[in-house]
């Protein structure tokens, strides 16, 4: 393949030169296999215009551009040189800004006050250099400004940059229509034919959807959500009737329903458990009783189990009421505990906050060297009532970069069997926060904390079920240990879970960098510790230090990590996908 036809010698100042030579038109000729000498000249002729038209676009108008075309050296290059100087003279800065309403808007009493808010944070302000690029960015963020509150009609009626460039100065002006003030009115839902209409309005009302109310684009986003995640509907378009009066504008619920039944199949493995293969059949609409039944099975070498729940539709109130059954075997080392659990209760949830109420029962029968040694294996049952809260306070549930979420469950049980049934509680408590180092494209990065504590109160003979005790370790847990490594040691060295829990983590999450560029990928550094203990004065924490990276994909960070358990001296890699929160 033949190569290009003339070399590009461009003189300019950086930035400029490297924006010149990505959007330059000269350069798209470089490999026409039929250039002559003279189509070269005539293109040569042609870029003075197209290099000024780029400078203006970066606030330079009064540019000095001049090329010309050098024959080929035979004592070096092979082919034409297209040299090319540029000056481009003195920035254009921003002189003066004016924004004012069009005449229409003053009967508008929220008019004054709008426009008031554009012009303060209006951000190509004077002083500034101008750009084509700032300039429609500020217009674009003015606009989403007035459309996504009370005027979703609203338009830049006339936008003006005037350049002077003699002075090298940019006076600006915009008008600004803000049409009609919209509230909403009745909500209309389109394409339900399986499900009733009646459950998509009442999401939409619970998202902020209630007629009467001052229209607001984030409502609409937070309804087509909300419709999404429900499981109903395979997608979901919300927006507003814009035809129909402002004062009672009538919302539309576009949908599309998700098939009354569904069968999803799944293969994986992670480095605690090994291989796994999944199925999961999802029944949104049981016959006779409207609920959504779903069913789970999953193979896996630690961590088998089979789950049923059936979940009621959400009610005025976004609560649902729902039950279900759940059988388990975890396997960690010489330690096996086969569970058993029911539960039922109600739950309300966001994706900011989830609360639940419920009632449970659970059985569980642990199996390892240690405890056949005393005697023969026993299960242990208890019956309890728990309250569960969870907060999520992150600027992105997907990619956070700041925030914090904090967990909270709270718990009352009774255990059964054996010689005598004896009160206990319990509770758990979850917080992990974002801190940004920096800001811009200098970032330093976040730190990560975590932090983590359960504990369960109870008389010392009370036979607690192991399902309602604690272990540690694993991925999201104290990395260089495995999945429930660290628990109450046995004389055998086998551990058994405990009634008191520690968990704290530290991570510095930074951005890598390529010619200067971020990237998706950070790099971290972390020193996790845990303990897990009956009686709170024997809590010895276990350290894990490591190192890792992670790409930020569009489902969530990808973390791969490398650490090394201090205590016994071994390096394990863990993955983990997602903000587990």
């Amino acid at each position: 393949m033949a190569g290009p036809r003339f070399e590009v010698e461009l003189q300019a100042p950086e930035p400029l030169r490297s924006f010149l030579l990505r959007h330059t038109e000269l350069l798209r000729f470089r490999d026409l296999p039929d250039l002559d000498r003279t189509e070269l000249e005539r293109l040569v002729a042609q870029a003075p215009a197209d290099l000024r038209q780029l400078l203006a676009t970066q606030g330079h108008f009064s540019p000095v551009v001049k090329l010309r075309v050098a024959d080929p050296d035979p004592a070096g290059a092979a082919r034409p040189r297209v040299l090319i100087e540029v000056d481009p003279g003195p920035a254009t800065q921003v002189a003066s800004v004016r924004i004012d309403l069009a005449p229409q808007a003053s009967a508008d009493p929220e008019a004054a006050a709008r426009l008031q808010a554009v012009r303060e944070a209006w951000s190509l302000s004077p002083g500034l250099g101008f750009t084509q690029a700032a300039w429609d960015e500020a217009k674009a963020s003015t606009l989403r400004s007035l459309t996504g509150t009370r005027y979703p009609t609203a338009r830049l009626a006339e936008s003006l940059a005037d350049i002077d460039p003699d002075s090298h100065s940019a006076h600006l002006s915009l008008v600004l229509d803000l049409g009609a003030a919209y509230t909403l009115g009745e909500v209309r839902v389109e394409g339900a034919n399986r499900y009733p209409a009646e459950n998509a309005v009442r999401l939409a009302r619970l998202a902020g959807l209630v007629p009467g109310r001052v229209y607001a684009l984030a409502d609409l986003q937070a309804a087509q959500q909300r419709l999404a995640e429900s499981g109903y509907y395979a997608s979901a378009f919300v927006y507003v009737d814009t035809a129909g009066p402002p004062e009672a504008a009538p919302v539309v619920l576009q949908l599309r329903e998700s098939p009354r039944q569904k069968l999803v199949l799944g293969v994986g493995a992670s480095t605690d458990s090994g291989p796994r293969l999944s199925i999961e059949h999802v029944h949104h609409q049981v016959p006779g009783l409207n609920w959504r039944a779903t069913t789970r099975a999953r193979l896996e070498r630690d961590t088998p189990l089979l789950e049923a729940e059936l979940a009621s539709p959400v009610d005025d109130g976004g609560w649902r009421w729902s039950t279900g059954a759940l059988a388990q075997r975890e396997r960690s080392d010489d330690l096996a505990i086969t569970s058993q659990r029911l539960r039922a209760g109600r739950s309300h949830t966001t994706a900011a906050l989830d609360r639940s109420f419920y009632l449970q029962y659970d059985r569980a029968r642990s199996d390892s060297a240690a405890l056949r040694a005393l005697g023969p294996l026993q299960a242990e049952s208890a019956v309890s009532a728990n309250y569960a809260w969870t907060r999520r306070r992150f600027d992105s549930l997907v990619l956070p970069r700041s925030g914090h979420g904090l967990a909270v469950e709270l718990g009352a049980g009774m255990t059964l069997g054996g010689t005598e049934n004896l009160p206990y509680l319990r509770g758990r408590l979850r917080w992990q926060s974002l801190w940004p180092l920096s800001a811009g494209d200098n970032d330093a990065g976040r730190l990560a904390v975590r932090l983590e504590g359960g504990a369960v109160w109870a008389a010392e003979r009370a036979r607690i079920p192991a399902t309602q005790r604690f272990l540690a370790g694993g991925d999201v847990s104290v990395r260089g240990y495995g999945v429930r490594e660290l628990g109450v040691a046995q004389a055998d060295g086998s551990v058994l879970p405990g009634r008191y829990l520690g968990v704290a983590s530290v991570e510095w999450q930074r951005p890598i960098r390529r010619n200067g560029v971020l990237t998706d990928w950070e790099h971290t550094v972390f020193i996790d510790a845990g303990s897990v203990a009956d009686r709170p004065t024997d809590l010895r924490p276990r350290y894990g230090v490591g190192t890792g990276v992670r790409y930020n994909s569009p489902v969530g960070p990808l973390q791969v990590d490398l650490a090394y358990g201090l205590e016994t001296r071994r390096w394990r890699i863990h993955l983990s996908v997602g903000l587990t929160f």
